[in-house]
């Protein structure tokens, strides 16, 4: 299966980190509603590492340390967030999706 047949990328990998999909006909499905609950929780962490961020680094006595603890939570951050991004673009894009009739021309 690839990911361009209607399947959902969903908010977490799998053994040896490879990417899961859902293969749906129930949006509000179990799964479905977990995946958009995890989606959340991960934007929300990534707001607050960005948050966060701002503080250590306007914190001149930050130390190497705190730095790259704040590097390695903002990349865990951004991987979540780009998944997301790409799973719900790829939905956005899919025939019949609600939300499709609100895209301009050039974006459909």
């Amino acid at each position: 299966m690839t990911p361009s047949n209607g399947l959902r990328l969903l908010p977490w990998t799998g053994p040896d980190n490879k990417l899961c999909y859902l293969s749906t006909d129930d949006p509000a499905g179990y799964l479905s509603r977990l995946a958009d609950n995890t989606e959340e929780i991960q934007l929300e962490m990534g707001a607050e590492f960005l948050d966060h961020a701002l503080e250590v680094l306007t914190d001149t006595a930050s130390d190497p340390e705190e730095l790259r603890l704040l590097a390695t939570d903002l990349s865990s951050a951004l991987r979540d967030t780009l998944r997301v991004a790409t799973s719900r673009g790829r939905r956005l894009r899919s025939p019949g999706h609600p939300a499709r009739e609100e895209l301009p021309p050039h974006l459909s």
